[in-house]
């Protein structure tokens, strides 16, 4: 955006011009009542709330400009001047005042550039605002929230240095910063205004519940389990004691729409498996001590006739795991999605696996595990989780997903952010469930950001109607599951896949 910013004034829009319209665009993008305290910084975002105090001003709304230093950007000074030829009050921040009395206070202390750990009066003004009883709405994005990876510092007591807003109207497009690491939590509700900065750069995509009409299509009835396809989740191990947890991965994938799911367990499992299984079919792989062995022709028969594979659900550290996923990478020549101790066992192998493998993979980590299989440190991937994601799909030719905050979706040239989600989702299995959805999409779609972004999306907002039911405290894995054909129907409906009369 910075780079856009910047070229959009070289091509004859003046900065003057852009922070008049996203005055006016934060202005029209919350209906001001009461007395407004507007907090302003050094720079460009300082401007923009100038211009909200004139606006504020000219429709009677009683407001007050607080300075967090005598500083300012040049456009800036420009409104600047203008609020004080209006008689707008003005007040240079002191330590120990606070905001107390005002309806609602806007923020336009930090913007996108902003790096680093607020302090002096920024860091006191921080304070005041969320030990405030106002409505707050911050402008571009919280202050002390990073752009690029939402990330936030802390003071003494652990208390974030980050505004906590009700809404945050974002200027042009929104940000990185306002859906990864601590974004969605500091944002609030999100609305953008578009004052006609043009991106010179590649965006990503962020998309809503309507955008997945090409891998949630309609269904025709000369159709039949064949036309959606066969798929197998080949895990599980004697210590990971999730009979149902494996039986709700190919609930999963049926909930998602394949036409046939086959768990593939190790034969000692298949007693404790059983009889949980209603729609899903089992087959038996030959096991020791828990651990699947590796037997070509049973993984042949695992791989037959199926349009997608996933593989590493529960799976555990067993010897052979190793050899088992390099034949398959080796041997299958279809979409195949490798998460959970799949990811571990790939971590162990050499990377120029990737180019001997004809399947299409997808690969699922949290960013521990990202950090495993790619050798890039977590701290350098919290820093910038979109561009090491990219990078490394990119070199490897896989399509990763991301987990976090939001979810990271790229095959290095398309990249998508998820933020669907919620609290309740942080609890065992839910990475199941994924696996499990993921898994039923591929049986049918291609292994592409796409449908790994539907996957993701069904997931996030099957996980947040789950919890409105429920509470974040009290919500399980399986309570995601059970949401998974609500989420499938509203983005369906949302697409104008689903007629009214199914």
């Amino acid at each position: 955006m910075r780079e856009s910013d910047r070229a959009t004034i070289a091509g004859g829009i003046p900065a003057i011009e852009l922070m008049r319209r996203a005055g006016e665009g934060i202005f029209a993008s919350y209906d001001w009542q009461g007395e407004t305290a507007i907090l302003c910084g050094s720079g460009n975002n300082g401007g923009d709330g100038y211009v909200l105090a004139l606006l504020l001003v000219k429709k009677g709304i009683p407001c007050r400009i607080f300075l967090a230093e005598e500083r300012f950007s040049p456009d800036g000074r420009y409104y600047y001047d203008q609020c004080r030829s209006a008689g707008i009050p003005i007040t240079l921040w002191q330590e120990g005042m606070n905001l107390r009395g005002y309806r609602e206070i806007a923020d336009c202390l930090f913007g996108t550039g902003f790096r680093g750990k607020p302090e002096g009066n920024a860091a006191d003004m921080i304070r005041a605002v969320n030990n405030s009883d106002a409505v707050v709405i911050s402008i571009d994005i919280p202050s002390g929230l990073n752009g690029d990876n939402g990330s936030v510092s802390y003071d003494e007591n652990n208390l974030p240095l980050c505004i906590q807003a009700n809404l945050t109207v974002s200027i042009g497009n929104p940000k990185y910063g306002h859906y990864l690491g601590n974004g969605k939590d500091m944002t609030g509700k999100l609305v953008n205004r578009d004052i006609g900065i043009k991106l010179v750069q590649k965006g990503v995509k962020v998309p809503d519940n309507g955008d997945f009409g090409n891998v949630l299509r309609h269904r025709v009835h000369n159709s039949h389990k064949g036309t959606y396809g066969y798929v197998t989740i080949l895990g599980g191990c004697a210590s990971y004691g999730g009979a149902v947890k494996l039986a709700n991965l190919g609930y999963s994938a049926l909930r998602s729409g394949c036409g046939v799911v086959r768990l593939a367990v190790g034969e000692s499992l298949l007693p404790a498996l059983t009889p949980h299984i209603l729609e899903s079919t089992v087959f038996g792989i030959p096991d020791k001590e828990g651990f699947m062995c590796f037997s070509p022709e049973k993984l042949d028969e695992a791989m037959a006739s199926t349009a997608a594979m996933a593989v590493g659900m529960g799976w555990g550290k067993g010897p052979d795991n190793g050899k088992i996923l390099t034949y398959i990478l080796e041997n299958y020549d279809k979409r195949l999605l490798i998460d959970a101790d799949g990811l571990n066992t790939l971590a162990a192998l050499d990377r120029s696996i990737f180019r001997k493998t004809k399947a299409q993979i997808v690969l699922t980590p949290h960013p521990k595990e990202f950090e495993r299989i790619s050798g890039i440190p977590m701290s350098e991937i919290f820093q910038s989780p979109v561009e090491n994601a990219e990078k490394y799909a990119k070199e490897t030719g896989v399509c990763l997903l991301l987990k976090g905050t939001s979810t990271v979706v790229t095959d290095g040239e398309d990249t998508w952010l998820i933020p669907r989600g919620c609290p309740g989702m942080g609890t065992a299995g839910s990475g199941d469930v994924l696996s499990g959805i993921l898994a039923g999409l591929l049986g049918y779609a291609p292994a592409n950001p796409e449908t790994v972004s539907c996957g993701a999306y069904i997931a996030g907002l099957a996980g947040e109607m789950a919890q409105a039911e429920s509470n974040p405290i009290s919500m399980i894995s399986s309570d995601t599951a059970k949401y998974i054909p609500q989420a499938v129907t509203e983005m369906m409906r949302a697409a104008g896949t689903l007629a009214e009369t199914e």
